[in-house]
C-alpha cells in the first residue's frame, strides 16, 4: 500500500484521535491548561526521539537525495520545538520532564525500528504522527477560533510548510518501501501510540 492508502486504511484511528476530548479541547479553547502544559512537555521529549529517529534515517539513507530529505525532516523537528519553547516562555511549560508511560512507549518503538529496521520501516513508523497532524490542523482550524488559546498550535499543523514536511516522509515511504506487513504493522502501531498520547495528556487535566 502506498502512504495515502495506509492513512485510509487507519482513518478510523484519525477520527478518532480528532474527537478525542483533548483534541476537542484544542479546537474550543476549553482545555484546562495543565493538561495542555503536560502534552507540550510530553511531546518534547517525543520530538528528542523523533528527530534522533530522523538522524539515523540520514545515516542509513541509499542514496544522496533520501539523505537530503531526511536532513531536512530533520530540521523540521528542530523547528517545530520553537513553538514548545513559545511554550515554555509564555505559560512556564517544563520542556524535559520525566517521560510519562505512552510517551516512553512510543519513543522506545521509533528508535527501536529506526535502530535496527531498514530505512524505509522507519518511515512507516514516523509518517502516522507526521500525517495525522497536518491532517488534524487541516480538520480542526476552520473551527478553532482566531482568538483561541490554542490557535497558534492549529496553525503551526495546518501550514503548508508543515502539509509538505508531512508529504516528504510519506514519498521516501512509497520509495524506500520494505515487507508491506511489517510497514502495515508499524503504521498501525504509531496511530495507536498516538491515540494513547492524547488519552495519557487528557487524563492529566
Amino acid at each position: 500500500m502506498t502512504a495515502g492508502e495506509l492513512f485510509g486504511a487507519n482513518r478510523d484511528l484519525a477520527r478518532a484521535c480528532r474527537d478525542h476530548p483533548f483534541v476537542q479541547g484544542i479546537a474550543s479553547g476549553r482545555l484546562e491548561r495543565p493538561a495542555f502544559l503536560f502534552y507540550v512537555g510530553q511531546d518534547a521529549r517525543f520530538l528528542d526521539a523523533f528527530v534522533r529517529a530522523y538522524a539515523l534515517c540520514v545515516a542509513k539513507a541509499p542514496d544522496a537525495d533520501s539523505m537530503a530529505a531526511f536532513k531536512e525532516l530533520l530540521d523540521g523537528g528542530f523547528a517545530e520545538l520553537g513553538l514548545h519553547r513559545s511554550y515554555a516562555a509564555r505559560w512556564g511549560a517544563d520542556l524535559a520532564p520525566p517521560p510519562a508511560a505512552a510517551t516512553a512507549a512510543y519513543t522506545d518503538f521509533l528508535l527501536r525500528v529506526a535502530a535496527l529496521e531498514p530505512v524505509g520501516h522507519a518511515c512507516a513508523a514516523m509518517a502516522p504522527c507526521m500525517r495525522l497532524y497536518a491532517w488534524l490542523g487541516r480538520e480542526l482550524q476552520p473551527v478553532t477560533a482566531a482568538d483561541g488559546p490554542y490557535r497558534e498550535w492549529v496553525d503551526t499543523y495546518a501550514a503548508e510548510g508543515f502539509q509538505e514536511l508531512a508529504g516528504t516522509l510519506e514519498a521516501l515511504l512509497d520509495r524506500l518501501g520494505g515487507d508491506p506487513s511489517r510497514i502495515a504493522e508499524h503504521y498501525r502501531t504509531a496511530m495507536q501510540l498516538e491515540q494513547g498520547f492524547f488519552a495519557a495528556a487528557h487524563a492529566a487535566r
